[in-house]
């Protein structure tokens, strides 16, 4: 719930990566691992991979949220103005890694509207499919509005 506007906004979040579609997670204990569409072992994160999120302000939730948000603009012009961080975990250490891109994709901010799709592009390298990737989708001023998990093992 949006204070002061008593509005409810509802996040959703899609992991878009070509390049694990059909890759299997097979749990082995200690020796689990990620195996690839083509059986190849994963070791770590595709390089490339895209969150997309969708914020809106329409009457979808069935469940209302306990939780509430103080922002200083309008619902609508919040839609418009969200911010993403990302951090990596590898146990107790994390990192922050910056988008490459963020996008808002669908009806361009000028035009009014009560859902926003944005499109938060991440290039990172060498990143153990061990590690954690934590999407936090914020406000203008930086409150957290929720958070999207993306793990592989």
């Amino acid at each position: 719930m949006l204070k002061p506007s008593g509005s409810m906004m509802a996040l959703l979040g899609l992991i878009e990566c070509p390049e694990i579609e059909g890759a299997q997670r097979i749990s082995e204990g200690m020796a689990a691992k990620v195996l690839a569409a083509d059986g190849t072992a994963l070791t770590n994160f595709p390089s490339h991979f895209s969150f997309r999120i969708t914020a809106s302000l329409r009457k979808t939730l069935t469940i209302l949220p306990e939780d509430s948000v103080t922002s200083t603009l309008e619902p609508e012009e919040l839609l418009t103005h969200l911010k993403f961080r990302m951090r990596a975990y590898d146990g107790l250490r994390v990192r922050e890694v910056e988008p490459e891109s963020v996008q808002i994709i669908g009806v361009p901010a000028d035009v009014p509207y009560d859902e926003r799709i944005y499109r938060v592009q991440f290039a990172i390298k060498g990143l153990p499919i061990t590690d954690r990737l934590v999407l936090d989708v914020l406000t203008p001023e930086g409150t957290q509005l929720t958070h999207f998990t993306f793990a592989l093992l």
